[in-house]
């Protein structure tokens, strides 16, 4: 009975035993004993900024002035930390500034003149324009020629029947002297110094245009740029005052958006507003302002 029990006790340490023999074993930790060194990451260098910090001052011609303003309000949408400025002074007080140091950048409404290109300044057209010849809605005439405009101005002709209008004496509305349009005019027309004493003048387009606006025998000249339907822009040599015919050189009478700018006088800022002007959206602003590009 022993031997029986002895046996039993055998056969159940046999099987505690197979039993032990299949528990699940996780896995090995096969990390050897001795550490490896983890090789130290390079440090990471610090991204430089791109973002364009500064001011940009631009002050000149009362005709550039809308396209100015047009791409120093894209330029500052594009980059916050950037304030332009424009003063609207006239193309001379614009260059002298430029020349000065007063503003960075001077932008003209003409052709840069011998005696400032003896200053040594960088110059840039940006853009072209028109000068259209306007009158008042209710005058009657709808085009003119280049000849006639000329004289006109020069105080030749003085009644609006001798070009096919009323028989009413003609109010001749000019610019003020330093006025780029008044020079590109008068250069264009062939009549510089030649301006009738009989002329108002009257100081940027908006003044212009108000005064030929108020009075039915008035004609004045304005930037296309500041055409509105107060006024009508007279037809010149048969060619209607559009900047496809000043493109296409049908319309006699227009000229270059110039700035001029002393390279040391420029911010880091300034240097990234001019290369914004030749880009294709820049381009873009100068024609939703009544600008024609360059490109």
């Amino acid at each position: 009975m022993k031997k029986i029990l002895a046996l039993m006790l055998a056969l159940s340490l046999v099987t505690v035993l197979a039993g032990c023999g299949k528990e699940t074993v996780t896995e090995a930790d096969t990390t050897p004993d001795t550490a490896v060194e983890t090789p130290e990451a390079e440090p990471v260098a610090e991204e430089t900024s791109t973002e364009i910090e500064g001011t940009v001052t631009i002050s000149g011609s009362t005709s550039v002035e809308k396209v100015g303003l047009g791409l120093g309000e894209e330029f500052m949408a594009l980059n916050p930390s950037v304030t332009v400025t424009y003063e609207s002074i006239g193309s001379s007080g614009g260059v002298k500034n430029a020349h000065d140091g007063v503003t960075m950048i001077g932008t003209a409404s003409r052709e840069i003149k011998d005696t400032e290109k003896e200053w040594g300044m960088t110059e840039a057209t940006i853009a072209f324009d028109g000068i259209a010849v306007a009158v008042n809605p209710a005058n009657g005439v709808t085009e003119i020629t280049k000849d006639q405009v000329a004289a006109i101005y020069k105080g030749e002709i003085t009644n609006w029947s001798e070009v096919g209008g009323a028989d009413a004496d003609i109010v001749v509305v000019s610019r003020e002297d330093g006025s780029g349009t008044r020079g590109a005019f008068e250069e264009i027309l062939d009549f510089e110094g030649g301006l009738t004493v009989n002329a108002l003048i009257a100081e940027g387009n908006g003044n212009v245009q108000t005064t030929v606006a108020s009075n039915p025998q008035a004609i004045g000249y304005i930037s296309f740029s500041t055409i509105n339907d107060t006024i009508i822009a007279l037809k010149v040599d048969g060619a209607e005052a559009t900047m496809e015919n000043v493109l296409n050189q049908s319309f006699p009478i227009s000229r270059p958006f110039n700035i001029v700018y002393h390279e040391t006088n420029l911010s880091d800022a300034a240097k990234a507003f001019i290369e914004f002007i030749f880009t294709a959206e820049g381009q873009t602003v100068v024609e939703e302002k009544g600008g024609i590009p360059v490109k």
